[in-house]
């Protein structure tokens, strides 16, 4: 199990990360702001500390994780 953090954004309610499986996990929200599902990537630590350290996080994603959901 991994443990989401909660972050400010449109587009994504938390993310969170499993070193030991590489495992970046994100929770989404839809366009009302709901809380929706919650999706796995094979991406290693910096990804996700890039992530949660960009301005824009659903920006980041959008350009950097979507386009690649299985890149090591």
């Amino acid at each position: 199990i991994v443990k989401l953090i909660e972050v400010e954004s449109k587009q994504i309610h938390a993310a969170g990360y499993d070193p030991e499986t590489q495992t970046l996990a994100i929770r989404f929200k839809n366009w009302k702001g709901e809380i929706t599902g919650l999706y796995h990537y094979v991406a290693p630590q910096k990804r996700f500390d890039e992530l949660m350290t960009a301005e824009s996080i659903g920006g980041d994603f959008n350009a950097n994780i979507k386009p690649f959901p299985d890149t090591k």
